[in-house]
């Protein structure tokens, strides 16, 4: 057999060889002409509302939060310890008349006097304590929709500091009138809480539009969602969730990362609930 005859074959031989393997690869699959596709990286799975409650979920996160805010406040960060003691809380739910030029009323740490100032009903509010107090004085005015159009005079509605006093807009000047005062409530709280609930939105603890649009917050304190759940206003509507539940929990938790959980309750003795306290239903 000539050269030229012999090269032909071996071509032929070597391209029907090329075109069973090409065959085969594409038809039962058991050869790739491509580099295998590494696997896809495993990572974190959920909504982001559920990634953000695992990203803060663990006692240390909450405790580096805890250091970098008291940083922030200014204050000696407390321990564990210090956040899960009981908060001493007090109410009063007998019905009081405060009367401008009247006696005070004097009740779980307050003074309470009626005032005018100018064109306003005013309600002065004096923290007697030692203690920096969380605070409620809940009123029933006469007129609310005069009351609710009242120029607000800008005060703390969330924290009286020790030996401090605030005043809070009633509602407009008018001849004999006096301040209803339906229920008191006041907690002590520490330096690191007082700042937590002092940046607070108040809605989000139950105080009425009314009283929490003359709110100020502090000078460059985080802005917090004023956004309340369904859950939570429902509950605050059937008096399953109180005023105390909401500021104990928030004296505990910062706002802006931390979300009310509807289960949570005030602390009845020290260390009754782990931190940070989490919604376990989502």
């Amino acid at each position: 057999m000539s050269t030229d005859a012999q090269y032909r074959l071996a071509v032929g031989a070597g391209g029907a060889v090329l075109v069973a393997v090409i065959t085969f690869a594409r038809f039962c699959g058991g050869l790739s002409l491509r580099d295998p596709k590494p696997p896809e990286p495993v990572g974190p799975s959920g909504t982001a509302r559920q990634l953000l409650a695992k990203s803060t979920s663990s006692t240390p996160i909450y405790l580096d939060y805890i250091a970098k805010d008291a940083a922030a406040a200014s204050v000696r960060a407390p321990t564990l310890d210090d956040m899960s003691r009981k908060l001493a809380y007090y109410a009063d739910d007998a019905r009081h008349v405060l009367d401008v030029g009247g006696k005070p009323v004097e009740t779980v740490g307050l003074r309470l006097t009626a005032e005018r100032s100018n064109d306003l009903l005013v309600l002065s509010i004096e923290n007697t304590t030692d203690h920096d107090l969380a605070y409620e004085v809940t009123t029933t005015p006469a007129s609310p929709g005069v009351c609710n159009s009242a120029r607000p005079l800008p005060f703390d509605a969330m924290v009286i500091a020790k030996k401090s006093t605030e005043a809070r807009t009633e509602c407009v000047w008018r001849e004999g009138a006096s301040i209803a005062i339906a229920r008191v409530e006041t907690m002590e709280v520490p330096p690191l809480s007082s700042w937590y609930l002092r940046q607070l939105p108040p809605g989000l603890v139950g105080i009425p539009p009314r009283i929490a649009r003359g709110h100020r917050r502090p000078a460059n304190a985080p802005r917090c969602s004023e956004v309340v759940a369904q859950t939570i206003r429902s509950g605050i509507e059937r008096r399953e969730i109180g005023w105390r539940d909401l500021v104990d929990f928030y004296a505990r938790h910062r706002c802006e990362t931390y979300q009310f959980p509807p289960a949570y309750r005030a602390f009845n003795s020290d260390g009754e609930q782990a931190l940070p306290a989490l919604d376990e239903s989502r």
